[in-house]
């Protein structure tokens, strides 16, 4: 290897550390519909209270418990989440918790296969400013 070379390979190389450093810096763009925080974060919410689930995008999904609504915010994107809008989970709890892990359903060939694993976030119970459309 010449100097031009080594030259080369390492500009290129902080070229990218330069810009994966600015896409962990950059905060995600969130589909989900604006909403304010009404409570205090719960780690867990009970399964069997869980009449609908909605996912907006790679990092967000909403849950409707009674009539209260909590917003998760997954801590990292979670790829195809936003795409598929359907995951699945296994626990051996009657709760849904922080600590979980959800998958995501994909359909390749008219079948669901579960796809990557993601780990939730906090349950924050939120209004929506303005009603989604379904």
């Amino acid at each position: 290897m010449n100097a031009l070379t080594l030259i080369g390979v390492a500009a290129g190389a902080l070229a990218l550390t330069a810009c994966s450093a600015k896409m962990d810096k950059e905060a995600p763009i969130s589909k989900a519909p604006a909403a304010k925080v009404v409570g205090q974060p719960r780690s867990c919410i009970p399964i069997n209270q869980i009449s609908n689930s909605r996912v907006f995008d790679d990092y967000t999904i909403d849950f409707k418990v009674g009539s209260q609504t909590y917003r998760n915010t997954l801590p990292q994107r979670c790829s195809s989440l936003g795409f598929e809008k359907a995951f699945t989970y296994k626990t051996s709890l009657s709760q849904l918790c922080n600590t979980d892990i959800i998958y995501v359903l994909r359909t390749i060939g008219g079948r669901p296969e579960r796809g990557a694993g993601c780990g939730l976030g906090m349950f924050v119970p939120v209004e929506y400013e303005k009603q989604p459309k379904d």
